[in-house]
């Protein structure tokens, strides 16, 4: 069952910008901890950043620090991530996830969290 659904994916050049959107169609996301991820053809999933529900603290994977942000839109139920400076690296399918448990969140790949959505690709190419 897909509780979270991801948007805003799709393609864009080296150095642009896209910004994926994350939204809870049947509970209230602020209350916990979202993750994106994102699994490239041929690779692992990866940890991209996560926003905690209990300070609103952010971490970012070493590779989009400095490019990407993420954040929380109280009003409209969804965690954005800004990606700005995208790089052909950056070519994946990307996931949200939430849990209450912020480690099933802020760490490993995701998999453990009660909240998922099916994915948006974002490709970046010339």
């Amino acid at each position: 069952q897909v509780q979270l659904v991801e948007s805003g994916g799709g393609l864009a050049q080296p150095g642009g910008s896209l910004r994926l959107s994350c939204k809870a169609l049947t509970f209230t996301l602020h209350y916990v901890a979202v993750g994106w991820f994102r699994q490239a053809p041929g690779k692992e999933r990866e940890a991209v950043s996560c926003i905690r529900s209990s300070d609103g603290s952010t971490d970012y994977a070493d590779s989009v620090k400095g490019r990407f942000t993420i954040s929380r839109d109280v009003a409209q139920n969804t965690v954005y991530l800004q990606m700005n400076n995208l790089k052909t690296e950056d070519t994946a399918v990307y996931y949200c996830v939430g849990d209450l448990n912020s480690d099933y969140v802020c760490g490993g790949d995701g998999t453990g969290a009660d909240y998922r959505g099916k994915g948006t690709l974002v490709t970046v190419s010339s």
